[in-house]
């Protein structure tokens, strides 16, 4: 079967299903989209490692990530591999010195993975057909993704700077990355401007 890359161009709330994130992949050099809703949980690893924050604890991918490379395991792409009732499955193609393996994954486990391990996505194309939306108002070149931020981001541009900073080490400590990402670009946006 023929299989199409595709990248990571957006995170954000879901907007069909409350408590949910969509993340967004796109063709490589192409104008075709795929929506996937996944949990926080894994939302929060992706843009953990988009954002390449570094929590003080390693999370449960980057742990995953640990024990594979600990034990001479490379991953060397995902392939999102089939569309049953609305639900996607993935496989992680990993290899060793001696052995070449498929494993099952869920989605968004596979995509957290990959953006660690820094592999590449792909779909197969019949898949793409019947699930991927043409996109013809967004450019096929697309600037990296940015993780779209929990809180409102009119609320942290009216808050003071010291208020920030310290909002800022409460999220980090809560291990709220997603938020944190909001909050540290504001911080930036203000020192360069």
């Amino acid at each position: 079967m023929k299989k199409i890359e595709l990248e990571i161009i957006a995170l954000s709330h879901s907007i069909t299903q409350s408590n949910s994130y969509a993340v967004v992949l796109g063709e490589v050099n192409g104008l075709r989209r795929l929506p996937i809703v996944i949990g926080g949980f894994e939302a929060q690893a992706i843009a953990v490692a988009l954002e390449k924050m570094k929590p003080t604890r390693p999370l449960t991918h980057d742990l995953m990530k640990n024990f594979m490379l600990a034990f001479n395991t490379e991953l060397h792409e995902v392939i999102i591999s089939d569309l049953q009732e609305g639900i996607f499955y993935s496989k992680l193609l990993c290899s060793s010195e001696t052995d070449t393996v498929e494993i099952d994954s869920r989605t968004s486990d596979a995509l957290a993975l990959a953006v660690r391990f820094g592999c590449p996505i792909y779909i197969y194309e019949n898949i793409f057909d019947i699930a991927g939306v043409e996109n013809p108002d967004q450019p096929a070149i697309v600037e990296k993704p940015q993780a779209t931020p929990v809180s409102s981001n009119q609320d942290l541009k009216n808050m003071p700077l010291e208020d920030l900073n310290i909002l800022l080490n409460e999220v980090l400590e809560q291990e709220d990355y997603i938020r944190a990402i909001a909050i540290r670009d504001e911080i930036n946006r203000r020192k360069k401007g």
